[in-house]
């Protein structure tokens, strides 16, 4: 059960009558009780009263008495709720016994397309690939234990005027050396000879341009080198995701040539539909309310001068092919910041042309970049971008030889688990617990820290519950009665019944670091309520019911870290 959900249903019918109308009662948590209300204040400006008598009419007609201990009206118009001890026991007991932890399937499931990851044929992932992933892989979690339909599409770049260069590279080579190449997995080095042949050797660009010719002409030959040059990426690819410990799977690969044919009826329908212009030899489409540096319309350039499609074509139609043939009614686009500006206009080009319009709805999960200790795009010491694959290894190697320093006694297998789920656990959190439309500073020390606001303090926290009924030798009773004899176990009661509130609020924003926080605060009220309140030496009712908040706090630590793609382990 929803804390704040129970008191905004208590508060919101008297709300209502005072008012003449529905009006949210806002309620939040508050340092001064346990919740607070402040709609009154914003209610005395359309009522023409004053704030703290509109408060106190609230409190005589809202039914708080069997949910609060105290309730009153304090400073201009606020009001303080104090929830009693027996409502807060009584609604523990209820989520001992939810396998959901209080948190419903969705009433309203939808189906729901997730744009993420989205590496690049013959390039090797990279860091700034690993925020739309994890992001991504987060929000298909989340979404998808809540019940709705989720559709993973890893938008591949695949096509397009590199692929001509690519291919006659592949060909000079034969298929033979090119696969084997290939499949030794440094695809950077294929793509940097394959460009510098083509910037110092003449004849090898006319060869490439004739090769795109063949490539969107069909040549039966072309396109067979050209599935191999995705195939031995794609296989690149989910060995980075089998690392990263994401839900991608070869079966979400979407590439942009999937999206070929689709992109003449794209230019068809913008024309018979009045909005393509013919600017500067490109077919244009000029959404209202765009403008550039110089103050003019800005163009979505649909069809380049030369006849080639760029990405706004394909943007386009991806999301007319999801609105229409998948039926999505909510389409994420998990790309950086600097993107911004694109889908904004791709998304305003597409409900002109009526392919995105309510209920279905489109966002952009925009981020931010990942930084050095310097500040700056974090960079390899040849200034290169950081390969992903490099990057995640060296976080597991840290990861395992910090488990084997504080814990030499476990045995390799064991060490590996741990350092495996630790290492990959502290990139993630570190991503996911800042706000993703900021930049973040990856600082090993900090991400790896037993202490603070890191993955390993919360995966800590969970294998010590878990260690506590390895030495009780039983597992929690989910009907013990509940008692809440110590102001350390009212902390955690709190808390725990915190997590339904904050799953549904990042269903809708998708704002990660907000679960990331709650799951933290949970582990910090657990470890408060560890020091403060014995479990195996309490008294067999205290026993009882404290083996019960501990075992609801390692669920929902469990699950928490699960729906943000993180593993527990049962021993650190």
């Amino acid at each position: 059960m929803d804390l704040e959900k129970l008191l905004c249903d208590r508060l919101a019918p008297a709300f209502a009558t005072v008012a003449g109308g529905p009006v949210d009662p806002v309620v939040r948590r508050s340092p001064r009780a346990d919740f607070q209300s402040d709609a009154a204040l914003a209610l005395a400006r359309r009522l023409g009263r004053p704030p703290r008598d509109i408060a106190a009419e609230v409190l005589e007609r809202a039914a708080l008495d069997d949910v609060c201990a105290s309730a009153e009206v304090s400073g201009p118009g606020f009001l303080n709720l104090v929830v009693a001890d027996r409502a807060l026991a009584a609604l523990v007991s209820e989520l001992a016994g939810d396998d959901r932890l209080g948190v419903p399937l969705t009433a309203a499931p939808q189906t729901v397309v997730v744009d993420y990851s989205a590496p690049n044929v013959a390039k090797e992932m990279h860091v700034g690939h690993l925020r739309s992933t994890v992001i991504g892989d987060a929000a298909v979690r989340l979404l998808d234990w809540l019940g709705h339909r989720v559709v993973r599409a890893n938008h591949l770049g695949d096509w397009g005027t590199p692929f001509g260069m690519l291919i006659e590279h592949l060909a000079d080579l034969g298929e033979a050396e090119a696969a084997h190449e290939l499949s030794m997995g440094d695809l950077d080095a294929f793509y940097k000879a394959a460009r510098a042949k083509f910037d110092a050797d003449e004849a090898f660009r006319e060869r490439s341009r004739l090769r795109v010719v063949a490539l969107q002409g069909g040549d039966e030959r072309t396109r067979r080198l050209w599935r191999l040059l995705v195939e031995q990426s794609e296989r690149h690819f989910l060995t980075a995701y089998d690392l990263l410990d994401v839900t991608l799977t070869e079966d979400d690969f979407r590439g942009e040539s999937a999206y070929n044919d689709l992109l003449g009826g794209v230019v068809e329908d913008l024309d018979r539909l009045g909005l393509l212009v013919r600017s500067g030899g490109a077919d244009c489409v000029f959404p209202p309310g765009f403008t550039g540096r110089d103050g003019e319309p800005l163009p979505l350039i649909v069809r380049k001068s030369d006849g080639g499609y760029g990405y706004p074509a394909t943007d386009l139609a991806a999301l007319r092919q999801r609105t229409g043939e998948l039926g999505a009614t909510r389409l994420l686009y998990v790309v950086g910041q600097p993107q911004r500006q694109h889908f904004a206009m791709v998304f305003a080009v597409a409900g002109a042309a009526g392919w995105l319009r309510p209920p279905a709805r489109a966002e952009h999960l925009g981020f931010g970049s990942i930084l050095g200790a310097d500040g700056r795009m974090l960079r390899s010491r040849t200034g290169e971008s950081v390969k992903l694959v490099g990057l995640l290894e060296e976080a597991v190697s840290r990861a395992t030889d910090l488990a084997r320093t504080k814990n030499p006694a476990l045995d390799d297998e064991a060490t590996a688990e741990i350092g495996r789920a630790v290492g990959i656990g502290a990139i993630k959190y570190a991503d996911l617990s800042t706000d993703r439309t900021k930049d973040y500073v990856l600082d090993w020390e900090r991400m790896l820290s037993l202490d603070g606001d890191t993955a390993p303090y919360l995966q800590y926290a969970y294998s010590r519950i878990r260690s506590v009924f390895r030495r009780a030798g039983t597992d929690a009773r989910p009907d013990a009665p509940v008692v809440l004899a110590e102001r350390a176990e009212r902390v955690l009661a709190m808390e725990l019944l915190g997590f339904a509130g904050v799953v549904g609020r990042v269903e809708r924003s998708l704002e990660f670091h907000h679960l990331a926080g709650h799951l933290h605060r949970l582990a910090t009220a657990f470890s408060a309520f560890y020091e403060r309140c014995p479990v195996l030496r309490a008294p067999d009712e205290l026993r009882e019911s404290r083996l019960l908040l501990a075992d609801l706090t390692a669920r929902t630590l469990r699950q928490g870290l699960h729906l943000l793609g993180i593993r527990t382990v049962e021993r650190m």
